[in-house]
């Protein structure tokens, strides 16, 4: 993998992670497209390990509320009088929610790194969670704000957060979609979204480091430094979007990019790992 390479996946990673498209599914296609060797563990782990550059930039945005959350949860844990506030509640959120993936994840690490490392599991998955995405806005109630949320959204969104290791099916787009499905209104919806992706991309990011042994420090270090920046844009973005606007907006997108892949590779033009 050389520089350009790398600020290429850089961008794919940034702009990708937060939208409702599929980071993973992405930055697969792309690898693909410069001739790298999507199922070799090496080029697994530099895709997760640039999403601590994403992560970064969540760092970055939320840190108020971040300071804020991690400060009413240990307030909460000294003080019983804290532990009715959102920040000490939204602290559990984040931590019980990302229980079911950090398990799944690591049980089915062979699995997500082997044979879901494939363009017909990307096609699939970007098919596929359309339907959900779509399903999600036309029932969605968005009658609960951030102070509504519970207990039970946070381990049901964390338990389907687990089906987005599935390349394709997109974290956010799981997240967000369950959200409203719950319903929560969609900058709820997202911003817990964002809050959840902490603990699991870093601890991703973190346990794949001992597997980048094939790519230079160079690559990972440009890598994750322009998916920090492209990313704290898109996040920006991202909430002033859905303040607005369905996420079904990014359906025809998803299924063309999908329906494309599927004739691609039935075709043989591309090949699938």
């Amino acid at each position: 993998m050389n520089i350009l390479d790398s600020v290429v996946l850089g961008i794919v990673e940034g702009l990708t992670e937060f939208l409702p498209v599929s980071s993973t599914g992405h930055l697969t296609i792309a690898e693909k497209l410069l001739g790298l060797q999507i199922d070799d563990d090496s080029v697994t782990a530099y895709t997760a390990v640039i999403q601590m550059g994403a992560i970064a930039a969540v760092f970055v945005y939320f840190f108020r509320d971040i300071v804020g959350i991690i400060g009413g949860w240990f307030r909460g844990l000294a003080k019983p009088e804290y532990r009715g506030s959102i920040e000490h509640r939204m602290g559990w959120y984040a931590i019980v929610g990302t229980i079911p993936i950090g398990i799944v994840g690591f049980v089915a690490k062979d699995v997500v790194s082997g044979p879901l490392r494939s363009l017909w599991w990307v096609a699939a998955g970007l098919l596929a969670w359309s339907a959900v995405m779509v399903l999600a806005e036309r029932t969605a109630r968005q009658d609960r704000a951030e102070r509504q949320l519970t207990l039970t959204d946070a381990i049901v969104i964390g338990l389907v957060q687990c089906v987005a290791l599935v390349p394709g099916v997109s974290r956010s787009g799981a997240t967000i979609s369950t959200g409203l499905i719950r319903g929560l209104d969609r900058v709820t919806a997202t911003r817990l979204s964002f809050f959840l992706s902490i603990p699991a991309l870093t601890g991703a990011g973190l346990y794949e480091l001992k597997d980048v042994h094939g790519i230079s420090a160079g690559p990972v270090v440009i890598g994750t430094l322009v998916s920090f920046v492209v990313a704290y844009a898109a996040i920006a973005w991202l909430l002033r979007f859905v303040a607005g606007n369905s996420i079904a907006k990014f359906v025809p997108y998803r299924i063309g990019l999908g329906v494309l892949l599927v004739v691609l590779l039935g075709l043989g033009v591309m090949q699938p790992t």
